[in-house]
Parts: structure tokens; sequence; C-alpha cells
């Protein structure tokens, strides 16, 4: 079967409204139609990447191409945890753990994205706490960082809400001119658990994220 080749089809992350698993393929679809529906209200350019100001079909193609890229190229010296949002059932978007050397180094990032009809309803901080309850709890994280552009106040609310504290800055080129990122960073120590996150498949695939 191909859970048994592929065991990180087993996990699973339940919250309270939400569940985060691997989608098959139908379901990447649905996913990909969510983003080409639309994640940021027009004019607004949260990512580095130009993906959010593509055309609906190339958002959705990059969907695709980028779930599919992550599983082909998994290591335990270099992985990316790509999972479905799903409540009650339906795709509302992707969020991603992702690492290198984490047997060493103990430390990830995250990224996300919603459907913009899903935003401000506290999904994505409960997604978020849902990664973090897998990489602190789970898998024994030391630490979890993410970059911020300095006016994107949502995900800048977020992260300081789950006690993210200021790491640097980073500096990047965005349409020909510099942007300025604040580097956040949230140790085991500051992580303060909340709500329910059950966690479940775990075991058969631990191995994968520590070499």
């Amino acid at each position: 079967m191909l859970i048994d080749h592929w065991p990180l089809r087993r996990l699973r992350l339940t919250t309270e409204r939400l569940v985060l698993r691997q989608p098959d393929e139908e379901e990447l679809a649905d996913l990909a139609d969510v983003a080409a529906s639309g994640v940021h209200k027009p004019g607004e350019r949260p990512f580095l990447t130009p993906w959010t100001d593509a055309p609906p079909a190339e958002r959705a193609r990059g969907v695709m191409q980028g779930y599919w890229g992550s599983l082909s190229s998994w290591s335990a010296q270099d992985w990316a945890l790509q999972l479905g949002v799903f409540r009650e059932g339906t795709p509302i978007g992707m969020v991603a753990l992702r690492a290198q050397d984490f047997a060493i180094l103990r430390e990830v990032k995250t990224w996300s994205w919603l459907g913009l009809p899903h935003h401000a309803q506290g999904f994505g901080t409960e997604a978020r706490r849902a990664l973090l309850h897998l990489a602190f709890e789970g898998l024994d994280a030391v630490a979890a960082l993410t970059e911020v552009f300095q006016d994107n106040a949502g995900s800048q609310g977020v992260s300081r809400k789950l006690g993210y504290q200021p790491d640097g800055i980073s500096r990047d080129v965005l349409d020909g001119r510099p942007v300025i990122s604040d580097r956040l960073r949230l140790t085991r120590e500051n992580w303060q658990p909340a709500g329910r996150v059950e966690v479940s498949g775990l075991a058969e695939c631990r191995s994968w994220f520590i070499a």
C-alpha cells in the first residue's frame, strides 16, 4: 500500500476547528483552486516571490508543482512538510514546516497561505500553533524561525501573539527595490502551548525528520 511506503500520509494534526494533513491528488487540485481564487487582497504582496501576483492558473500550477517538488526532494537532511488545511473536510489553504540538518540544528521554519474568504478568522494562528506543537512537542525542536515584511501586519501579529521575538533583519530585492524583513525567533523556552492539538501518525514517520 502507498501508506506503507510513504508513512507521512499517516501524519495528521487536529485542532479545535482544523485538520492538517497531506492531501490526496484530488484534494491537491481543490487546494490549487483555492489559491487560484485568491489568497490576498489586490495590491498586497506579502511574499518575496511574485506568486500572489501571478495569473490564477499559474498560482494553481505553482501549488501543485511546489507540493510535488517537496515530496520528490524529501530527505532527513533537507525536508519541507507541506500540509493541506481542512475545515469540516473543506480545503482552505496550506502550511509548511521546513528544516535543513534538523538532527543537528533542531530549528524549523514555517510558511502558510489561506484562501481569501478564510482570512481574519483565527485559522492562520490555529494552523501555526499546530505546526509549532509538532515541532516542539513531537520533534523536540529548539527554535522556530520566520521572516516577515515589516508592513505585513497580519503575519507580524500572528508571530508575536505566539511568542516570537526579534532576531535581526534581512534585506532583499523586490521589484527592483530593497525591502526589509524582520527575522523572528520562537525558542522552546518561550513556546506556550495553547488549545487542543492532537498529533497522530508521527511514530510511523518520525525517522523521516531526523537522520
